[in-house]
């Protein structure tokens, strides 16, 4: 499982001209899951998540966690993490997760960090577009089989 991690002082997420999820303070995560991923991929990534310390104590140095300042997740599925474009000018997606499995498994990582923080949720497969305020900028990437 990939995800990319934004730190954000607002973000929001709008289908078909509504918003359907928005947060102030926490984290806009873009979530995409690989074929093979099992549950505890899911896990691990949400475990990795809430414990990131990449928000600022009172020193101005990164070492807090988002349980720490009480901040929220807004989750959106993207498959395109799983894209491949080392060769040619088209990316490839074989590596991407099939959108039922795809979508257990994102349901799974809502419902998991749910039990920690407050989880807003962008809609699996539709068109979305995503409004953010990164705040540092702070952007860090993770995956569950520690490829990069």
């Amino acid at each position: 499982m990939r995800a990319v991690i934004q730190r954000v002082t607002k973000a929001n997420v709008v289908v078909n001209e509504k918003i359907i999820g928005e947060i102030e303070n926490g984290l806009m995560v873009l979530i995409g899951a690989e074929k093979n991923d099992t549950i505890e991929d899911v896990e691990w990534t949400v475990d990795k998540i809430l414990n990131l310390r990449i928000f600022e104590d009172d020193n101005q140095k990164m070492n807090l966690s988002l349980l720490d300042v009480k901040g929220k997740i807004l989750a959106i599925s993207q498959f395109t993490l799983l894209g491949d474009a080392r060769k040619g000018r088209r990316p490839s997606f074989t590596n991407a997760e099939n959108p039922e499995k795809a979508l257990y498994f994102y349901n799974k990582f809502v419902e998991l960090a749910s039990k920690k923080v407050n989880v807003q949720q962008g809609e699996f497969g539709a068109h979305m577009k995503v409004n953010l305020t990164n705040n540092g900028p702070v952007t860090i990437l993770i995956d569950s089989r520690k490829n990069f």
